[in-house]
């Protein structure tokens, strides 16, 4: 809630977290503590309310994680990171690589706030940061 008063970005380690946070998210992005469940399937075109970046694996194909980051950072955006991450034998699953994405631009007022922090927009930035984690070295993609 903190971060989103403070106009900075909220990143969901995590398709758990992403879930978590988007299910007790008001319509405006803000977040209130509490406990409870969700069914939340998150697919394409779901419309993120809370979270503005997504650390997390490169998943199974066919799977509901894999149409969660679609939904989140695009379809045509995670086709691009899947090609490249299999060309550079990247690994899925839960084995090590992962990717920090950024949300595609889905309202005016997202791309408005992404450039008043003068960040690249969603689609330029195709996936800033890909980290294998037994080196900690970071991929260019």
């Amino acid at each position: 809630a903190a971060a989103r008063a403070e106009h900075r970005p909220v990143v969901a380690v995590g398709t758990t977290v992403c879930r978590t946070l988007e299910s007790v998210a008001e319509a405006d992005g803000t977040v209130r503590a509490g406990s409870g469940e969700t069914a939340l399937f998150v697919y394409p075109p779901y419309r993120f309310r809370c979270i503005d970046a997504l650390l997390t694996n490169f998943h199974l194909p066919r799977s509901t994680l894999l149409m969660l980051v679609s939904a989140f950072a695009g379809s045509a955006c995670i086709r691009t990171a899947y090609a490249h991450a299999v060309t550079a034998r990247y690994r899925f699953f839960s084995y090590d690589d992962a990717m920090l994405l950024d949300r595609a631009p889905t309202v005016p007022e997202r791309d408005a706030f992404a450039a008043s922090l003068k960040v690249p927009t969603p689609l330029a930035t195709l996936v800033r940061t890909l980290i294998h984690t037994p080196g900690l070295a970071a991929h260019a993609g």
